[in-house]
């Protein structure tokens, strides 16, 4: 089985986000414009201590006193790059959430449709709630940041340019001293990154063990009900709850510390600049309008260091967030399309064929040993054997979803592994056990094996199987919602739906994984007597449950132990002393009691 890939949660910061944006081209669309922009907005916000600067040198001050002309056009010239400065904020954000929106689309596309070519070993191996906090609730935390967080940065980025070059222009002692007394937080805040990067990451854990529980909970609401255990349930989704919230809180903790230390920081700056300024401008170095412009530019690259640890917050939030999406994006499927490069089997009956076939669920010992089998094309077949002997087993991986971990899988002398999916979904089809049905009509769920069936067609396909009276019996035939999971039919039901579905999609092998088990005697005599025209001409394997269907069957091959022990006709196994005889007086007897 191949594991959900951790390495990226490894890697730094910035090579995670750079992978981010490669990952997602969307991202980087017109991103030249939407940065020219934000450097437009940024620049006109040193408009106003250049105005003030020249209105008090010039202005004010100048040799032949007050300037009402220039401050009027100081004032005027300000107005105008305000104005210019503001549209051009306003189409930076529009850029940004457009390109974002795009980008984000594409990750949670490209995610979800990368969680469903993982083999159900994968996914097993994570917990479904967690699998869909990857696609939704991660992904949400990147578009926090890329459309707020992120337009603050870029914003922020530009500010800290354009007020540090002006006021190198000012004066290149002031700019000296304020950098000198940021650079330590500057360095801090790299190694406190590493920091912080680990405990969102324990943050964005926490939340898809949160989603895994409450998931469980509504979805097990009937068993747990049944049980009682409603006390049990809550008290596991309160340590779920208290589980995030107290990796939230160390978090938030962490980051508060930059709040007090960027505050102090600033404040020792700007009283430096105050001293420092006011030495200059007595000895004649800094004018009173420059040394006032320089304390507006202090407050244009303080501020960005402050709203630095806001954005801190969320970058870190969005990284781990980024990591964990890149986490399910770095796994390769173990179970892999051979896509163009792989074959398309023509029409007709299949032929199957197992080479010593062994196979072992992760951690646990072979539950398949050296299993040779042929079926022959249009033949009928049961698998019996007791619960735990590798029936099931041996239908996933005919259907292939597992791959053998020795051995292989032919149909028609043709390896699985080289079937194209699309060829292979479309000529094997099997009826899992659950039956499970989407939130949708009974029509659509029926049509989901052949989308473009007419309902005409559904209507036919259903009094073929023997369920017209059936359908008929429903408040809105085809149109009858069956509700989530389709609650609203009874499990009975369900199992007609999903063999109804296989039958319309029209397989040339029909896998059906104790397709009866779910249904009361009189519909298990309709259902067998219907299946009898839905396997007619075609490969049927049958993972039989109640034996009626091994009755039934042209062949039937019993499984112990991971092991064929025996095959052959119904009549003549029950004949002869062994595992199918013992089974088959077993079921007798239950049936007669």
């Amino acid at each position: 089985m191949t594991v959900l890939d951790t390495t990226s949660t490894t890697e730094g910061a910035m090579s995670t986000l750079k992978r981010g944006f490669l990952l997602s081209p969307e991202f980087r669309a017109g991103l030249a414009g939407t940065i020219a922009l934000a450097l437009v907005s940024t620049a006109g916000r040193v408009v106003v201590p250049i105005a003030v600067q020249q209105t008090i040198d010039k202005g004010l001050g100048g040799p032949g006193g007050p300037d009402i002309a220039f401050i009027r056009t100081a004032v005027l010239v300000c107005a105008g790059a305000v104005l210019v400065t503001a549209v051009c904020a306003y189409l930076m954000n529009v850029r940004l959430y457009k390109t974002s929106e795009g980008g984000l689309a594409g990750l949670r596309v490209k995610a979800f449709r990368h969680v469903h070519d993982l083999s159900m070993l994968t996914q097993s191996g994570e917990r479904r709630g967690a699998l869909v906090s990857r696609v939704t609730s991660d992904v949400d935390q990147i578009s926090q940041f890329m459309q707020s967080s992120g337009l603050m940065f870029i914003v922020s980025i530009g500010q800290l340019f354009v007020a540090s070059v002006l006021m190198l222009v000012y004066s290149w002692q002031l700019a000296l001293l304020v950098w000198l007394a940021f650079l330590p937080l500057a360095f801090a805040l790299r190694r406190f990154q590493r920091i912080l990067s680990k405990a969102y990451m324990a943050v964005r854990e926490r939340m898809g063990d949160l989603l895994a529980a409450v998931g469980e909970s509504v979805v097990g609401a009937p068993v747990i009900r049944a049980y009682a255990s409603e006390e049990r349930t809550g008290r596991r989704v309160d340590e779920t709850v208290e589980a995030h919230r107290s990796a939230q809180t160390r978090a938030q903790a962490m980051v508060a510390l930059t709040f007090p230390v960027s505050e102090l920081v600033a404040a020792l700056a700007t009283g430096a600049v105050v001293i420092a300024g006011t030495l200059l401008g007595i000895a004649g170095d800094v004018s009173a309008g420059r040394l006032i412009a320089f304390l507006f530019l202090v407050t244009l690259f303080v501020s960005p260091m402050q709203t630095a640890t806001e954005v801190f917050n969320q970058a870190q939030n969005a990284i781990a967030g980024w990591r964990r999406v890149l986490g399910v994006l770095d796994t390769a499927p173990d179970v892999a399309d051979p896509g163009d490069a792989g074959e398309t089997l023509p029409r007709g009956p299949i032929e199957v064929r197992f080479e010593s076939v062994g196979f072992a669920y992760p951690g646990g010992p072979r539950v398949l040993h050296d299993v040779n089998v042929d079926i022959a094309p249009r033949s009928r077949v049961a698998i019996v054997g007791q619960t735990g002997s590798g029936k099931t087993t041996f239908a996933k991986l005919l259907t292939r979803l597992m791959d053998p971990a020795a051995g292989r899988v032919l149909v028609d002398g043709v390896p699985l592994t080289d079937v194209r999916f699309s060829s292979l979904r479309e000529r094997i089809v099997m009826v899992p056990q659950d039956g499970f049905l989407f939130d949708a009509s009974l029509g659509d769920n029926i049509r989901y094996g052949r989308p473009g069936a007419s309902d005409e067609e559904l209507a036919l396909a259903l009094t073929e199987l023997g369920l017209a009276d059936w359908l008929d019996g429903l408040p809105q035939g085809l149109d009858t919602p069956v509700g989530q999971r389709g609650e609203s039919l009874s499990a009975g039901e369900r199992q007609l739906v999903a063999l109804a579905r296989a039958y319309v999609a029209d397989p040339d092998l029909l896998v059906l994984d104790e397709a009866t088990s779910a249904v009361d005697p009189a519909t298990e005599v309709r259902i067998q007597r219907a299946l009898d025209g839905v396997t007619r001409g075609r490969t049927a394997i049958a993972i039989a449950h109640r034996l009626s269907t091994a009755e039934a069957a042209d062949e039937v091959i019993v499984f112990e132990a991971g092991r064929v022990v025996q095959r052959g006709p119904h009549a003549a196994l029950v004949a002869e002393p062994g595992v199918y005889a013992d089974l088959h007086a077993s079921w007798i007897a239950q049936r007669e009691i």
